[in-house]
């Protein structure tokens, strides 16, 4: 059997130089591949060479196939771009050249592309003033998973119907798939691509269910979104061996003993997953803080399978009642949790804070410790308010004495805060509240007390005393940043804020007190709840970065993610890197072997934090929607929330969302979108403006979409 020439890789960037010379020469004019082939005197040469260096250019871009022939692509201004989001009818590319602003594509010049395609695209005239365009080819294909329902069509034939990429039904090939039957939420995968999504085949891998249950729907978005709930076994013996050794009384040696000292958790009754501990004491005018945190990195080692599996999945996810850990329970909920009672290794930031609560020194520690009291959220609120009980006066017998303290520095905290000029963006955050078959039959709003704020300051002083040291040891690390707003941003911001009659600063030099300041000139008016959300999404997206540039939302020169490790894998990668710099007390040592570590770890971890919010969200709209199906004809007060071109949106008290479509307006008007801020009447006074009350009644859910449609209420 004759074997395949293997072609040398420096002939094949010989054939791409000249290819790349011989079409810059011809300009607009394309050349065929015979001419070419000519120019490149592939005659004097290897063939194979010739295709594999033309074969790369194409899948580079740099070379196109235009009807006459082969050309550059940027001469005829064609660009690289991904693939990034598809509705029914558009989508948006990503171009590679300028990844901050997306092109919008309509569905006809999409030529079938999916989600994580490489594309060509050039630039069309713009509808809308921004910019659009059209695929021009498809350089390589992605992994084209999506998700749909299961409908008939014309024919009563069942087809899929995705969720996105296509109002069409696309044609099922049923040799290759799986059961499934009306109705049903499925994963499925493209097996025949065709030039327009509509004339795709597929492949239907799971069924999850009825695509009217949130269960099902969110399942379907966590396998699409590539999240895993199973550990590798690797991953999983690895955890159990870990769980079985315990603590080996040597490591307590080499470690700060503190079981003794007051030292205990607050979460939610419900937390299994406990990273962080606290204790505090007086210091003369200020305090010594201590913010102890589960020592994750000490049990998941470097490029273990523990290790590979955390930096894969980058954070744990939560939905409704559910959770798909980091790391397997063993850890999570057992040897790592800090559990009352139990010796526990941890990695402690010990601080003393003058009387004003800022850091004058820090120190950072190896420890173990034994936390005296699993604190309770709603618990602490009670002894803060004076209701405890006696149940609570012994419970809290070892530490009830730091809570007056804690509480003490919280306002201190708190009002510093205020002072730097951090905005105090309020956010909603429902709890989804399921019955015993997994059905959502309550949405409520979560409501934060005194002991939540109490917590989220020490947890933020640790933070900045963990960026502090990697900036003053000059350590390779990942910081959590957060970049002031875009000009864009924050123009649009400044122009509906005028119109809704808010008083703005000058915004010549965008800071965070600027946007405290709107916050407060808006408190007490009607619109506020709308322009805390405006102002919220006029900020850039914190993200993970090895640079320390600062928060912008907090206000902060010095911040890093340092108390949740067995929840977030940047937090556990800081500990490792702070952990060896402990060891070592070298940087440089340090900097060889975690500089490229960081920079992984930063990106992957702001990949992973964008898909868990994103999934989390999807989720809880299908559970919300889930809810109100079984509230439709009943009326509700809410709020505008948000306008459209199609309606407006109505936000009620519990966080559902829903819109009201303009074709159940009145129809003796036509209505119009008012510049993002009203909806309203052409002729006429009526108009529903951003913040507006407003009664509506529901009158349509679909759960698997996640939409809910409000109407009027006469």
């Amino acid at each position: 059997m004759k074997e395949n020439k293997k072609i040398d890789p420096e002939m094949i960037q010989n054939y791409e130089r000249k290819i790349l010379k011989a079409l810059e020469k011809a300009g607009e004019k394309c050349l065929t591949k015979k001419d070419l082939e000519a120019k490149c005197r592939t005659n004097k040469g290897d063939p194979g060479a010739f295709q594999a260096a033309l074969k790369n250019l194409m899948m580079l871009g740099d070379v196109c196939v235009r009807r006459k022939g082969y050309g550059l692509s940027h001469l005829f201004g064609y660009y690289t771009a991904e693939v990034v989001r598809l509705s029914g009818t558009f989508g948006f590319v990503r171009p590679e050249l300028d990844p901050e602003n997306d092109v919008f594509i309509p569905g006809k010049f999409l030529m079938g592309a999916m989600p994580g395609d490489r594309v060509l695209y050039h630039l069309i005239p713009s509808r809308s003033g921004k910019p659009e365009g059209e695929v021009i080819d498809i350089i390589k294909e992605a992994d084209s998973r999506i998700t749909g329902r299961i409908i008939e069509n014309e024919d009563g034939i069942l087809c899929l119907l995705p969720d996105t990429m296509s109002k069409t039904p696309i044609r099922i090939n049923r040799r290759q798939s799986v059961e499934y039957g009306l109705g049903d939420k499925v994963l499925a995968e493209i097996a025949i691509r065709g030039k327009r999504h509509a004339e795709h085949m597929v492949n239907i891998l799971f069924s999850f269910g009825s695509a009217q249950q949130a269960s099902a729907c969110a399942k379907a978005m966590i396998s699409l979104h590539g999240v895993t709930e199973e550990f590798s076994l690797e991953a999983l013996s690895e955890a159990q061996t870990v769980s079985m050794e315990g603590i080996h009384p040597k490591e307590i040696e080499k470690r700060l003993d503190l079981r003794d000292a007051a030292i205990f958790t607050i979460d939610s009754a419900y937390t299994k997953d406990i990273d962080d501990a606290v204790s505090i004491e007086r210091l003369g005018k200020g305090y010594r803080l201590g913010v102890h945190i589960a020592d994750v990195s000490h049990y998941v080692r470097p490029k273990s399978a523990l290790d590979m599996d955390a930096i894969s999945r980058g954070t744990s996810v939560y939905y409704a009642d559910q959770v798909i850990p980091m790391l397997p329970k063993e850890l999570s909920n057992g040897i790592c949790s800090l559990n009352p009672q139990e010796d526990r290794l941890a990695f402690s930031a010990i601080m003393n804070l003058n009387e004003n609560g800022e850091i004058i020194k820090y120190d950072f520690k190896k420890t173990v410790i034994r936390s005296k009291v699993k604190g309770v959220y709603k618990e602490v609120n009670q002894i803060l308010a004076g209701e405890a009980d006696e149940f609570l006066n012994i419970k809290y017998a070892d530490v009830i004495h730091m809570i007056p303290i804690m509480n003490e520095l919280c306002d201190i905290r708190m009002a510093e805060r205020e002072k730097r000029g951090a905005p105090e963006i309020e956010t909603v955050e429902s709890a989804i509240i399921l019955n015993d078959e997994g059905i959502c039959v309550d949405v409520q709003p979560r409501t934060r007390g005194k002991s939540e704020c109490i917590i989220e300051e020490m947890m933020l002083l640790a933070n900045e005393a963990a960026a502090k040291f990697a900036a003053e040891k000059g350590l390779p690390f990942v910081y959590r940043t957060h970049e002031k707003p875009s000009m864009e941003k924050i123009e649009n911001l400044e122009h509906v804020l005028l119109r809704l009659g808010v008083d703005v600063p000058d915004f010549s030099d965008v800071k965070p007190v600027h946007l405290a300041q709107i916050l407060k000139n808006a408190k007490g008016t009607p619109a506020y709840p709308v322009i805390n959300v405006m102002v919220l999404r006029s900020m850039a997206k914190a993200s993970y970065d090895t640079q320390p540039i600062g928060h912008f939302g907090l206000a902060l020169k010095d911040y890093a993610h340092f108390t949740s490790p067995i929840r977030r894998y940047p937090d556990l990668a800081i500990h490792r890197i702070m952990s060896y710099f402990l060891e070592t007390g070298n940087s440089q040592n340090v900097q060889r072997k975690y500089k490229a570590f960081s920079s992984e770890a930063a990106k992957s971890s702001s990949d992973a934090e964008i898909r868990a919010v994103m999934l989390e969200r999807d989720c809880e709209s299908c559970y919300k929607a889930e809810y109100m199906q079984q509230h439709l004809g009943e009326v509700f007060e809410g709020i505008v929330s948000g306008i459209s071109d199609f309606g407006f949106y109505a936000e009620l008290p519990n966080s559902v969302e829903g819109m009201v479509h303009v074709r159940t307006l009145p129809e003796d008007g036509e209505w119009y979108n008012d510049e993002g801020i009203a909806f309203k009447e052409t002729c006429g006074d009526r108009q529903f403006r951003l913040g507006d009350k407003v009664s509506v009644r529901c009158v349509k859910t679909d759960v698997n979409s996640g939409n809910v449609d409000f109407e009027i209420a006469q």
